[in-house]
């Protein structure tokens, strides 16, 4: 980027005795997300996965307790003034908008786009794989480029945090590798603190550095990825991923960090 903010790091995350009630049993969250590594935010459905990036994100507000980024605390701070970039499974494009526009949305709101701004986004969907279609709609593009169109995005946020809700999960195996591979990629890059919702104990292999266990609504277990598929792994993780996810593939295989 023409900024030169290609080196900034992420930032350390923490969910200080949060509590959160949607009128049924509360979420209870109180964890750390350690700074520039990729953690894999793991459980059953209805454990509070999307929840937890919610509350960082800032579309949730706790009923008690502290969401701190970077050592501060931004509970009152609305989601646009938040140092995170989040992508959904639907990747939040604008049909009516081009692809270089739905990029240039993550720069500026109103599209008053400066020339380093449009260098910066012809730089960011040339790192996405997404140069010669920055004139098509999202309806032109495959489910894939949607989703490179959405995190070219978040490259030209530039924001320390970022937060992926499952964001592949409706795509095909091979291009699930892809798009986590660039994910990796990205990340070797920037440095970006990385908080990543998965259902598939395989993308947690293949990129994740930690993974955070959520069950019943808070953390039940917390670690490396390594300590989790290749060590003894806590016991409500083998009962939710069963017990073949030490034998599923060698470690080199499995996991390829940039």
């Amino acid at each position: 980027m023409s900024d030169g903010t290609k080196d900034r790091k992420g930032v350390p995350v923490r969910l200080d005795k949060v509590s959160f009630s949607y009128g049924e049993a509360p979420l209870t969250f109180d964890v750390a997300f350690a700074a520039a590594e990729i953690t894999a935010v793991m459980g059953p459905s209805g454990s509070g996965k999307s929840t937890l990036l919610n509350l960082v994100a800032g579309f949730e507000t706790p009923q008690s307790g502290r969401v701190l980024i970077g050592g501060a605390n931004v509970v009152a701070a609305p989601p646009a003034v938040r140092p995170v970039s989040m992508v959904f499974q639907e990747n939040n494009l604008f049909a009516h908008l081009s692809v270089e526009q739905n990029v240039g949305l993550g720069r500026s709101p109103s599209l008053r786009l400066t020339e380093a701004d449009r260098a910066d986004i012809t730089g960011a969907l040339a790192r996405t794989g997404l140069a010669g279609k920055e004139k098509r709609l999202p309806r032109e593009l495959s489910g894939g480029e949607r989703q490179r169109v959405a995190l070219a995005r978040v490259l030209v946020r530039d924001r320390p945090v970022l937060l992926l809700d499952e964001p592949f999960a409706s795509l095909g195996p091979a291009l699930r590798d892809d798009m986590l591979d660039l994910v990796a990629g990205l990340h070797a890059e920037r440095g970006m603190t990385v908080l990543f919702v998965t259902h598939q104990p395989e993308d947690a292999r293949r990129i994740g550095q930690n993974v955070v266990f959520l069950d019943n609504g808070s953390v039940a277990a917390k670690g490396t990825a390594d300590d989790f598929f290749y060590g003894a792994g806590p016991e409500a993780f083998r009962r939710y991923v069963g017990t073949n996810i030490h034998t599923a593939g060698s470690r080199d295989i499995a996991r390829k960090r940039t």
